[in-house]
């Protein structure tokens, strides 16, 4: 077992179905279907629903777009809208490796092995979700659940139970939740556990100094009633752990969604600022897409109070399509992480309001990055 609870928690009838249908599952997981089997009609929505995939899958700015897009159709599916701010956080990730901060502290071959982490990641997720959430809509078009053909895209059979839990309860919790432990357990040896990662990522003094920085902050921006941009959201510290990657996307989740008001403040900004990849879109006040610094001229401190100092340029933050070109990844490797029906425990809903507080924290990471170049400019200059 991966969690480290101390207490297992008391399963809800509703949960406790879950794990006796999962219990069966796993005895049969053999029994997986092949596309062979498959009436003509469901071979051709099997291909329909590749393609529209594989369409959708070619940057983060498309992934990003897609999840929004469904979840307008589907708001009950709230997996989507979390995707989404999450994916968006993501596309910030990757263009900070080509803006004025990291430009500083990375060499080309660090940006180039972060960006293929977090592209690859990204791209996965996307690959292994979206097929879900187009079959779960053509089941709504059809009035009848289709889920029996999610191992044709190579689906963990932990989410061919939950989505007909989904389809005759309806507890958009449950999914939600379940979908974060999927997703997680999904990338834990595809990514996190994969050598190449490993070796040229997640053990570099620079991933272990993000870490300590601060940087995986996950930020979900909203207008207050004066218009001003206020940020919330959460930081993982452990993200080599897999119980805290599942933890954080239930906290993710509680905070967009355990309070009316909020969500719809997020879900409004999200809507009226389509995605590009720069920061610029949520703070223009702190970065821009354009860079203002004058070339070669020596780093000094712009930052302030989250305040760009006055007569210092912006930082840059570039859009995604300028700043990385589209990959073409390699197949999805095959397997399901299923193995244990003990993963139920993490459906249970976590007590207690979530703070987002998140501003002061990320404002002092910006300044923390800024002494880190000022400190590593002075280091090479002295020697």
């Amino acid at each position: 077992m991966f969690w480290t609870k101390k207490k297992t928690p008391s399963l809800s009838p509703m949960l406790l179905e879950i794990k006796n249908e999962l219990k069966k599952k796993r005895k049969g997981m053999s029994n997986i279907g092949k596309e062979a089997n498959l009436a003509m009609e469901e071979k051709r929505l099997v291909q329909q629903i590749t393609a529209q995939t594989k369409e959708k899958n070619e940057n983060n700015v498309t992934r990003t777009a897609a999840y929004l897009d469904f979840y307008k159709r589907h708001p009950e599916i709230h997996w989507a809208f979390l995707g989404h701010m999450v994916s968006r956080n993501g596309g910030w990730n990757m263009t900070d490796l080509k803006g004025e901060l990291l430009l500083y502290l990375l060499t080309e071959k660090e940006q180039q092995s972060f960006f293929t982490f977090l592209e690859r990641g990204n791209w996965l997720i996307f690959q292994d979700i979206y097929p879900q959430f187009l079959l779960y809509e053509e089941s709504k078009k059809r009035r009848k659940p289709l889920f029996y053909l999610l191992p044709m895209f190579h689906v963990s059979t932990f989410m061919e139970t939950i989505w007909n839990h989904f389809w005759y309860y309806g507890d958009p919790s449950i999914l939600t939740i379940a979908l974060v432990i999927n997703e997680q357990n999904y990338l834990e040896k595809r990514v996190i556990q994969n050598p190449v990662f490993q070796k040229s990522v997640l053990h570099t003094i620079e991933f272990k100094l993000q870490d300590f920085l601060s940087f995986n902050h996950i930020l979900f921006p909203y207008e207050d009633q004066q218009g001003k941009t206020v940020l919330i959201g959460q930081t993982l510290h452990q993200f080599h752990s897999l119980h805290e990657r599942i933890l954080l996307g239930k906290r993710l989740y509680s905070l967009l969604f355990q309070n009316n008001d909020t969500l719809e403040k997020v879900v409004r900004w999200a809507f009226l600022h389509p995605h590009t990849g720069t920061r610029k879109d949520y703070w223009p006040h702190l970065f821009n897409d354009v860079c203002e610094s004058a070339p070669r001229q020596p780093y000094r401190r712009r930052i302030k109070d989250c305040q760009i100092q006055p007569g210092v340029p912006r930082i840059y933050s570039p859009q995604l399509l300028y700043a990385w070109k589209n990959v073409v990844h390699e197949e999805a490797e095959r397997g399901d992480w299923f193995e244990d029906w003990n993963v139920v425990e993490y459906l249970a809903e976590s007590n207690g309001q979530i703070n987002g507080e998140i501003t002061n924290a990320y404002c002092e990471t910006l300044e923390k990055m800024e002494l880190a170049i000022i400190a590593k400019n002075a280091f090479f200059h002295s020697r």
